[in-house]
């Protein structure tokens, strides 16, 4: 039961023509689990949650003019859900089984100066989504020589 009342912070929710469908295929293709599952009185998702780690992402269905799914709106996305992986987790083989369940690879995994390695993927309604793993703490004074930025903490 403490499960379903989270700690300040943040959650997406994500909307799907067909989110009953998208809840499975996200746990067989990206390994989130099921949390939570509300169904109306005939049998279609009212709400529901996954998990990943601490965090929580909801997936729901279009439920208004301004909640719609990528696939109803030219393939456009708003935002997209980033994902870390724990470290020492293989970010090469969630690709490939994200790849063998059906996704969308828009970029291979590949290591970022900032010391994740990271990968990119398209569900089958459009939705992008990041998954990085940190492989090496590199640190902002070092991604800042390599690559001519400036991190700050405020603007």
């Amino acid at each position: 039961m403490s499960d379903l009342y989270r700690p300040k912070g943040l959650s997406s929710a994500v909307c799907y023509l067909d989110p009953k469908a998208a809840f499975r295929w996200l746990e067989q293709a990206f390994g989130f689990e099921p949390l939570l599952v509300i169904l109306d009185e005939n049998d279609n998702l009212a709400h529901s949650e996954m998990k990943y780690g601490d965090s929580v992402v909801m997936i729901g269905n279009e439920w208004s003019a301004d909640h719609k799914s990528p696939k109803s709106v030219d393939g456009k996305n708003t935002q997209t859900v980033h994902v870390q992986l724990a470290r020492g987790e293989d970010i090469d083989a969630h690709c490939e089984h994200a790849r063998k369940a059906g996704a969308e690879i828009m970029q291979e995994p590949s290591t970022q100066f900032y010391g994740d390695r990271t990968y990119r993927a398209r569900d089958s309604e459009g939705h992008i989504w990041t998954f990085g793993v940190t492989i090496e703490e590199v640190g902002p004074e070092a991604w800042d020589k390599a690559t001519g930025l400036k991190t700050k903490t405020r603007l």
